[in-house]
């Protein structure tokens, strides 16, 4: 089940402390992963159109540099509101280090917000797939993107974002020393993952942040 609209920011999932515990029995590796990280969970971030500007942002660049263009953005459009995007023209935009692509990408999903073609109560109505379905119409918003806001706004626990290179990283280090990123983005190696993370499943969101965790303890947040 998806979170209210009207949930407290920041909450963590009603289902996390049951997933802690499921995912600790069925793998020793993971239930290392999960205490050593004690204090820590995903939170709700509440505000829909600022999950998805983030998961933009944040395309094919590091963590890092995603949080610095972030901070940047923000600081260039106040409140973070499609309206605000809106009025921002684009070379302000691509002066906060965003590629003149993003920058259309960010203004396009501000207006699919602004004139309700993107309606995000309808959203928690809908499975998985078809929030992916619905969300890959717009401009700029691939599969990742989707998966993101999946796990981080509607908090769905049993998302696998297998093109996620921080998953797939940690994956290799945890479980399959010895196999490069690449290799598990794409046929066979892809295939391993699927089948790795069946044991995982129906949490497969909550080993997904866990294993992002073992590589950057301070979360991100989209």
């Amino acid at each position: 089940m998806a979170a209210p609209l009207n949930a407290v920011a920041q909450e963590r999932p009603p289902f996390w402390a049951q997933a802690r515990r499921r995912l600790g029995a069925a793998d020793p590796v993971m239930q290392a992963i999960i205490r050593s990280h004690p204090r820590v969970a995903l939170k709700y971030r509440g505000d829909p159109f600022h999950t998805l500007a983030r998961s933009i942002v944040g395309q094919q660049i590091s963590v890092k540099a995603a949080d610095s263009v972030w901070k940047r953005v923000h600081g260039a459009c106040g409140d973070m509101s499609p309206a605000s995007v809106k009025r921002r023209r684009a070379t302000t935009l691509r002066a906060c280090g965003l590629s003149e692509r993003k920058v259309e990408y960010l203004r396009d999903l501000a207006a699919y917000f602004a004139d309700g073609r993107l309606d995000p109560r309808e959203l928690q109505k809908l499975s998985d797939e078809d929030v992916v379905a619905h969300l890959t119409q717009i401009r700029g918003i691939g599969r990742w993107t989707a998966e993101m806001f999946l796990i981080f706004n509607l908090l769905r626990p049993d998302v696998l974002p297998l093109d996620d290179v921080g998953l797939v990283k940690a994956i290799g280090r945890h479980y399959l020393p010895g196999t490069t990123p690449a290799a598990l983005l794409k046929g066979e190696g892809r295939q391993q993952v699927v089948e790795l993370a069946r044991r995982w499943i129906p949490y497969r969101s909550v080993a997904t942040w866990y294993l992002w965790r073992s590589l950057e303890p301070v979360p991100i947040e989209y």
